[in-house]
């Protein structure tokens, strides 16, 4: 029997258009709050890239509940760079839109280094039709739709 790689952490930001940043966490570091904000530094310096200036009123983000994602220094680096937060839901999109296939793709699947990870996900990601970010969106918006009904509840 051949043992896999390992578990490859990866940070993935995206909005309706498709995928703006991947970012895989090198082995042995931990996601902290300095190691999020300066990835958050390389989001905003994409979105200002993308979208050409039209970036103007700020930007409505959502992240999970992680604990380097809420820390002190972090939100003082979403404020600067003119972030808006959004509450976290109990299943966030990623949760049942974007990871699940991803995961799925992957499962079961032997790979000889982290390299080799990230380059089947970088894949599968390429190989999503260009309606899948916006579709992601979508389903994000029925869900708290049906939460604000629920009067925060648990929503499936």
């Amino acid at each position: 029997m051949q043992r896999s790689a390992g578990k490859v952490l990866a940070s993935i930001f995206w909005d309706q258009d498709g995928i703006l940043l991947t970012d895989y966490l090198p082995k042995g570091q931990t996601i902290n709050a300095e190691y999020y904000s300066s990835l958050l530094v390389q989001l905003k310096d994409i979105l200002k890239e993308n979208c050409h200036g039209k970036v103007t009123k700020g930007v409505l983000f959502l992240h999970d509940n992680a604990s380097a994602h809420w820390a002190l220094a972090t939100q003082k680096k979403l404020a600067y760079l003119g972030f808006q937060c959004l509450d976290h839901p109990a299943y966030s999109l990623s949760d049942y839109h974007l990871f699940p296939g991803l995961k799925k793709q992957l499962k079961g699947r032997h790979f000889s280094s982290d390299m080799e990870i990230n380059a089947a996900a970088e894949t599968w990601l390429d190989r999503q039709p260009s309606e899948f970010p916006f579709s992601g969106l979508q389903k994000l918006r029925q869900q708290a739709k049906k939460c604000i009904a629920l009067h925060g509840e648990y929503v499936e």
